[in-house]
């Protein structure tokens, strides 16, 4: 694999920097195709993206299990809310 330049070594530290911020955004954006969706396959989806980003985001194995398990959109939606 090839070295990178310097403009490229800045782009891929800013991504790492900013990759908890990136999961807590499209955890977001996953809240509110959850409150959209109408299939159950889309839901069931949707909700295994959930759990990875919010574990993306820092938020603890056994919480973002709780959640999963409950399938509780308003406990999601307190839960980007607190972390946010």
């Amino acid at each position: 694999m090839s070295d990178h330049s310097p403009y490229q070594k800045g782009i891929i530290k800013r991504f790492y920097e900013n990759r908890d911020t990136l999961a807590l955004q499209k955890l977001g954006e996953v809240v509110s195709n959850l409150y959209l969706a109408t299939g159950e396959a889309k839901i069931t989806r949707l909700w295994k993206s959930a759990h990875s980003q919010m574990i993306a985001a820092g938020v603890h194995e056994h919480e973002a299990g709780e959640v999963l398990k409950e399938r509780d959109l308003g406990a999601l939606a307190k839960l980007v809310a607190r972390i946010s």
